[in-house]
C-alpha cells in the first residue's frame, strides 16, 4: 500500500485529520524519564512509544522531527520508534520531518537515509533548489514526498509571499508547480501552515484533493476551525479530508507525571473531535 492510500484509509478508520508531531525534548520529559543522558537510556524511545500508543487510534499519521532525535544522538531510537509504529500499530503512516533539500548524488543519500534506514512512509523536503532536488524522493513510487509550499512561521513570508509575476505568489507557483508537474505519481502532499488560512484556501484551489500537511494549531496559535474549512477537500470520492493538522507539544507534554501518556490521550481524543467539528 503507498502513502497515499495509507493515509486516506487512516483518515477513515479512526474517522481523524490529526496528526501528531514527535518532538521529543529530554529537558520537557516527566521527572521519571528526565536527566542527562537520553540518548543512551532509552527515554527518548520509551517517551515517544508511550505517546505513540496512548493515540495511535486518533490520528491519521505521526510525524517525527528528525532534529530532535540527532542532537540527543538518538538515530537509533528514531529507528525503533519507526520500526514500533509499523509493528504494533500497521496502517498509521509515518512521516519523517527532515526539510531536505540538496541536489543530486546527496539528495538520493537523504532519500535512503528517509526511506530505507528509518523506513518512513513519507518525508518532508524543501522544493527552492528545483525537480531534480526532489527526484530522488519521488523514484521510491510508494513513498510520500511532502514539500514546503506556505510554512507556519512569520518569516515564511520573506520569500514565500513574493510576487514572481502576473501577481502569483511564489507559493503559489510551488503550489501549481508540483501540483501540475512534479505530483504525475500522484504521491506528493504540501506544507501549508495553519497560522495562514487563506493561504490555505488558495493552496486547496490550485491543487484539487492533494494532501495538505498543516502544522501550526495548539502551541503555535494556529484557528482549528478556519484551518479545516480553508482546506478540506469539498467533493470526490472523501469529502472533508485532504488534511494531515499537526500538533506536537500541546500533546507531547500535556502531563508532566508518570500519567502523561493518559494526558496526551486526552488531549489528542479533544484536538481530533475538535476538527472533526468543522469537517
Amino acid at each position: 500500500m503507498t502513502f497515499i492510500q495509507s493515509l486516506q484509509a487512516a483518515w477513515q478508520r479512526n474517522d481523524s485529520l490529526l496528526c501528531v508531531g514527535l518532538d521529543p525534548d529530554p529537558a520537557k520529559f516527566p521527572v521519571h524519564l528526565c536527566g542527562r543522558g537520553a540518548e543512551k537510556n532509552g527515554s527518548i524511545f520509551e517517551f515517544c512509544r508511550s505517546i505513540v500508543d496512548a493515540t495511535a487510534d486518533l490520528v491519521c499519521c505521526f510525524k517525527p522531527q528528525i532534529a530532535y532525535f540527532a542532537a540527543h544522538r538518538a538515530e537509533d531510537q528514531l529507528e525503533a520508534l519507526v520500526a514500533h509504529i509499523h509493528l504494533t500499530h500497521p496502517g498509521i503512516p509515518v512521516i519523517l520531518d527532515a526539510k531536505r533539500g540538496d541536489i543530486g548524488s546527496t539528495a538520493e543519500q537523504y532519500a535512503i537515509e528517509a526511506f530505507e534506514r528509518y523506513g518512513a512512509d513519507a518525508v518532508t523536503a524543501n522544493p527552492y533548489m528545483g525537480r531534480d532536488s526532489v527526484e530522488p524522493y519521488l523514484a521510491y513510487k510508494d513513498k510520500g514526498v511532502i514539500l514546503l509550499c506556505r510554512t507556519s512561521n512569520p518569516g515564511g513570508s520573506d520569500l514565500q509571499f513574493l510576487d514572481v509575476g502576473g501577481g502569483m505568489k511564489l507559493y503559489e507557483h510551488v503550489a501549481r508547480l508540483v501540483a501540475e508537474d512534479w505530483n504525475s505519481s500522484g504521491q506528493c502532499a504540501l506544507v501549508v501552515g495553519a497560522t495562514f488560512p487563506a493561504e490555505i484556501a488558495r493552496v486547496r484551489e490550485l491543487t484539487g484533493d492533494m494532501p495538505l500537511l498543516v502544522p501550526g494549531i495548539g502551541a503555535q496559535g494556529g484557528d482549528i476551525e478556519a484551518t479545516v474549512k480553508a482546506g478540506r477537500t469539498g467533493n470526490g470520492d472523501r469529502p472533508g479530508t485532504g488534511l494531515m493538522i499537526n500538533s506536537s507539544r500541546a500533546i507531547l507534554y500535556a502531563g508532566k507525571d508518570e500519567h502523561f501518556a493518559d494526558a496526551a490521550r486526552r488531549v489528542a481524543s479533544e484536538t481530533r473531535d475538535a476538527i472533526n467539528r468543522f469537517r
